[in-house]
């Protein structure tokens, strides 16, 4: 005897239907894969991202990923801010630099993606907006909607019965609802009343702001300017392109409209905490200056200080930082004077003011009149605290006990080649150095003469000539010589002009009262109906709705119930029962799921 088991076939198959005919193609759930999808087409997937990127939701993200984009910014060096420091960085990280400068990340505010992801904003914005405001000044133009059928379903409700007549009820109700704010009107037996748009205006504000504040900064950043200029105690400034140390400027901002105005450093204050663990802190940082505005404009005297700019014109002129300019007079082989005058020294130590510097003189020459230039490489301590030591460091940045710390060079300072040169550097490739009698370089430290002839006396011939020797350094062969004079102070002071500070300004208060208005007022519906019963007696049902939860709803109702009563006091209650018949005006309510949005629209 034979026995054979068969495999269950699969209902859905070709098999398995064919066995057990229609009722086989029943048992499968699956759905039925012959259904065609239209094509959307360009125009269709236009449609379909304009409405994607309009979406707060991607409004949102796009706020968070500019927000995100920002952060290199304020971390890693720009090439517009800080160039130098750009710079070094590259040098200190060469590999990692060059990853962040494809991705642009020394110019972040300009580079591609932030600027897409800047302009999507912008769009994005614009998109919710507009619609929105729209359908803003539709709900303006409208009415509120008129009361639900049935009032007791909503969240704060309240009845009384009164022996008012109803059109005197909501004569009352309609006064008492436009004495607190609501937009009211009456339809049929009962009086409609809404409260609360300026929370859509507010959140209407708050986004147009967020545009205003993206436009600012788009206008900041064409039409923007920025310039630093290094000035020395008695020299002034104008403000055109070639006074500049450094100038940069938008692609939209021309040159030709800078405003006509300059200024003058007159002196500076600054003096030090000398004790404790300050010492060494500024105290006193002013920038004493006298400015004019225009060609032929009157002098006026002010001061700057930091974070307290001078306003010209438009443009903000900031403090930045201050040093010294050693005062120095060379003198040639001829003995004739080719330079006088003070030379800006940068702090290599920006606590104690280390300073180092150049001197350049290209119009030297030998005794028998052969061309000579001089180069001078120095360092300034405004504090000299090696002594016995030999070496330069300043000890405090006041003017203490300066000491000029001098090498000299001669022959081509390369000045003749057309290439642009710093002129806080020095490049020796083509200079010989000047060398003392023991085979090095001439080197010596100088002290400024007007404090040194001030402690001699003038009448003192051998204190004079022992000056002498303390603040002059003779070269070799009597080609010449460099006497430190004394010291000046120079400030350096950026000059700024950005066209949408206020603009930015008025969008971010903006932003603030919109968002305060936005999450603080809330929009509600009050309904207040009055109908006359059988018994002669007139029902007043009062309901509020909100367009959000709040616990402030049912007491601003029960607010509004007490103002009314006054003008519908309770009904004393009846000496007889009332019959049992059905009052249509009463309330009724049923065992169904409440729905508050029922003739509410809410």
């Amino acid at each position: 005897m034979s026995t054979k088991t068969d495999t269950p076939r699969d209902p859905g198959s070709a098999e398995g239907g064919s066995d057990l005919g229609a009722a086989g193609s029943q048992l499968s759930t699956a759905p039925t894969e012959d259904a065609t999808f239209p094509s959307l087409g360009p125009l269709g997937w236009a449609r379909w991202f304009w409405r994607q990127l309009t979406s707060m939701r991607v409004a949102l993200l796009l706020l968070f990923l500019l927000s995100i984009g920002a952060i290199p910014g304020s971390l890693i060096p720009q090439t517009s801010v800080d160039p130098v420091k750009v710079d070094q960085f590259k040098a200190d990280h060469s590999t990692l630099a060059g990853i962040y400068d494809k991705l642009g990340m020394f110019h972040v505010y300009s580079s591609v993606w932030f600027s897409a992801i800047y302009l999507l904003l912008f769009i994005s914005l614009i998109g919710c907006i507009v619609p929105r405001s729209w359908q803003f000044v539709g709900q303006l133009r409208g009415r509120p909607p008129a009361a639900p059928r049935r009032l007791t379903r909503l969240p704060a409700y309240t009845t009384w019965r009164t022996d008012a007549a109803p059109e005197e009820v909501l004569g009352a109700a309609g006064r008492l609802l436009k004495k607190r704010h609501f937009r009211a009107h009456r339809e049929d037996s009962a009086v409609a009343a809404e409260k609360g748009y300026l929370r859509e205006v507010g959140n209407l504000v708050f986004h147009v702001a967020l545009i205003v504040m993206l436009v600012a900064f788009a206008v900041g950043g064409l039409w923007k300017s920025e310039g630093n200029k290094l000035i020395t105690e008695g020299d002034g400034f104008a403000n055109s392109l070639t006074q500049y140390d450094e100038f940069k400027s938008g692609p939209f901002y021309d040159t030709d409209d800078m405003e006509p105005f300059g200024f003058k450093l007159d002196r500076f204050d600054a003096t030090y905490e000398r004790t404790g663990p300050q010492r060494g802190t500024p105290r006193t940082y002013r920038a004493q200056i006298s400015y004019f505005l225009g060609a032929d404009g009157k002098q006026h005297k002010s001061a700057i200080e930091v974070n307290k700019p001078l306003d010209i014109a438009g443009n903000k002129v900031y403090l930045l930082s201050h040093g010294y300019s050693p005062v120095v007079t060379v003198k040639d082989g001829r003995g004739k004077t080719v330079y006088h005058g003070a030379t800006a020294f940068l702090p290599a130590d920006p606590k104690n003011l280390t300073s180092t510097g150049v001197v350049k003189v290209p119009g030297a020459q030998t005794e028998d009149g052969k061309r000579n230039q001089l180069g001078f490489q120095a360092m300034f301590v405004p504090t000299f605290g090696g002594r016995g030591t030999g070496s330069m460091f300043s000890q405090f940045p006041a003017l203490d006990f300066p000491v000029l710390s001098v090498n000299a060079y001669h022959g081509d300072l390369g000045l003749d080649s057309g290439l642009p040169q710093s002129v806080y550097k020095l490049d020796t490739k083509r200079l010989k150095k000047y060398q003392d009698g023991k085979g090095g370089i001439l080197k010596k430290m100088l002290l400024p003469k007007d404090r040194v002839e001030r402690h001699a006396g003038s009448k003192n011939k051998s204190a004079v000539r022992a000056a002498e020797a303390q603040t002059t350094m003779k070269l070799p062969n009597g080609e010449g010589s460099i006497t430190f004079e004394g010291v000046k102070s120079w400030a350096s002071f950026k000059v700024s002009h950005q066209p949408g500070n206020g603009l930015a300004l008025t969008g971010a208060v903006a932003a603030l009262l919109g968002l305060a208005g936005s999450l603080f007022i809330q929009r509600r519906r009050v309904w207040v109906r009055a109908e006359q019963g059988a018994d002669g007696v007139t029902v007043v049902e009062m309901a509020a709705l909100g367009r959000s939860e709040s616990a402030r709803l049912p007491e601003e109702l029960a607010h509004l119930a007490g103002e009314l009563w006054p003008d519908a006091p309770v009904a004393p209650p009846a000496t007889e029962p009332a019959p049992d018949t059905e009052d249509p005006a009463e309330p009724t309510d049923s065992d169904g799921p409440a729905d508050p949005s029922e003739g509410a629209r809410a």
